[in-house]
């Protein structure tokens, strides 16, 4: 426990990609997403910095934001995100979101049951993993052995 005051959740998330053009089209045509934003790093000023966000009005704990930095070149580990998940209500909207992310060329794994919930994985222009998580059946759900198994998401079973 602290003695600081509680947080209200999350915020935003930042991310780097290497083509603006190709991210704000992957978030307006593929996803659905606005741009609810475009300014620049204040902290690295003449670099590009866009907000997308499932409603127009862009409000906190919705945005996922982008600095361009076109000749940067990741590789996943410490001090990386591994990936970052938005949430859909239910199994039927899982599966048609996996249909719709076929249907535009993008490669999806199969439907993974993670215990406390479904999802599938896919990734943006630049290789950032995203998921799809269903609200249920929660974390108050708990498996036989925790952490018994680590599953690549694009391993076995693989449908693109």
């Amino acid at each position: 426990m602290t003695d600081a005051p509680p947080t209200t959740g999350l915020h935003h998330v930042t991310n780097i990609c290497t083509d603006m053009d190709e991210t704000v089209a992957f978030y307006e045509d593929v996803l659905g997403w606005h741009t609810v934003k475009r300014t620049q790093n204040y902290d690295d000023p003449g670099t590009p910095h866009y907000y997308f966000s499932p409603t127009p009005e862009g409000e906190p704990g919705t945005n996922v934001t982008y600095f361009e930095y076109p000749d940067s070149q990741g590789t996943p580990g410490p001090g990386a995100s591994h990936h970052f998940a938005f949430g859909v209500e239910d199994e039927a909207a899982l599966s048609e979101w996996r249909d719709h992310l076929k249907s535009h060329d993008v490669r999806v794994s199969e439907v993974k049951d993670r215990t406390y919930f479904k999802s599938v994985y896919f990734t943006d222009p630049d290789g950032l993993v995203f998921e799809l998580a269903t609200q249920g059946p929660g974390f108050t759900r708990d498996e036989a052995d925790p952490g018994s198994a680590v599953i690549d998401p694009f391993e076995e079973g693989h449908e693109s």
